[in-house]
């Protein structure tokens, strides 16, 4: 075996890269093993640290396609904050009225705008569907000043939004074109609620396909990700800590589709509701998805389906104590109950 050992002041990734061209040349799985000092090198040699695997060229190539989908994404999601921005500066509300600015009849909207109209009458006419029955409230909001520069700036952040959007179209085609193999476990993993199909994209891409011979269980996978509580314990006692690094590419997609959950009448969202009520709303998302991640890791390791379990999952499984609580507290109350079950339940 052979070690490296970085000078001081080297970047990991500054050396990383020709580490991965070489071990491309290589028909084998390959370990990266980091060791700073001569007891961490004699640690490896023991078998007693754990190795960093590196992805092929195929799936590197696959993270560095999704990553930057991503990152257009939200190139295009601050662009649109702009246009808020710019709407903004011209006295107009109109995202206080629509959902959606870049809609098909706020798009019609600001590109009249653009070519001069001001009048507030002759922009709410561009309003379609449901935005019909608020002529009123459209009115109102598009009643503002804008001048030339503001209609510069509108132009060239729907022209750059236009271009990015085309860029995001080409890439899901890419990515889908290379997970074509991989279908049904992509199905596998959408139909986890919250988990949309570039959520199950980016999760496929990062964990990669052979996911058993990769992450021995689920925990290992959930804590590569960075979803376990940080480590932080002195004479017996526990402190706060936050939780471990790890990818953080994964852990922001999952957050976020544990966060599309919080309302959802299912499993995942009672448990965001549970835990949020007593430790608030972030370690509620993280909670949730190390959730979908431990799922993601049997669905795909047991290539079984989806079983939804209810929102009342959690409450099923304390019933008796409930019961015996809901009880104790009427009773309390000074009324008298008596329980019994309804036919048929």
């Amino acid at each position: 075996m052979r070690h490296y050992t970085p000078r001081k002041g080297d970047s990991v990734v500054s050396y990383a890269h020709e580490v991965h061209h070489g071990i491309d040349r290589l028909d084998q799985s390959t370990w990266m093993y980091g060791c700073r000092d001569g007891k961490h090198r004699r640690l490896l040699e023991a078998h007693r640290q754990l190795a960093s695997y590196i992805p092929d060229r195929t799936q590197r190539e696959l993270r560095e396609l999704v990553r930057y989908r991503r990152s257009l994404i939200q190139e295009r999601a601050r662009e649109l904050n702009r246009i808020q921005k710019v709407l903004e500066g011209a006295n107009i509300k109109l995202g206080s009225v629509a959902s959606n600015v870049m809609g098909k009849s706020g798009r019609d909207m600001l590109e009249a705008m653009i070519d001069g109209e001001d009048d507030a009458e002759k922009l709410a006419q561009f309003a379609r569907g449901t935005l019909k029955n608020k002529r009123a409230e459209l009115e109102l909001a598009l009643h503002g000043n804008m001048n030339a520069h503001q209609r510069l700036m509108l132009k060239t952040m729907i022209a750059h939004i236009d271009f990015v959007s085309e860029q995001i179209e080409a890439m899901d085609q890419e990515v889908a074109q290379r997970l074509d193999p991989f279908q049904e476990d992509l199905e596998r993993i959408d139909t986890i609620p919250g988990v949309a199909r570039r959520t199950a994209e980016q999760i496929m891409a990062e964990i990669g396909t052979d996911v058993k011979s990769r992450f021995p269980s689920a925990p290992h996978l959930c804590s590569w990700v960075g979803l376990v509580p940080g480590h932080n314990e002195s004479a017996g006692k526990r402190k706060k800590s936050r939780a471990r690094k790890g990818n953080k590419y994964l852990r922001a997609a999952l957050v976020e589709a544990a966060h599309s959950v919080k309302a959802s009448n299912n499993f995942l969202g009672a448990q965001y509701r549970r835990i949020a009520s007593r430790k608030g709303k972030q370690r509620a998302a993280i909670a949730v998805a190390h959730s979908i991640m431990t799922i993601v890791y049997h669905l795909l390791t047991k290539q079984e389906e989806y079983k939804e379990l209810g929102a009342n999952f959690f409450d099923r499984r304390r019933e008796e104590q409930i019961k015996k609580q809901s009880v104790r507290r009427l009773e309390a109350l000074g009324f008298a109950v008596t329980l019994s079950t309804e036919q048929g339940a």
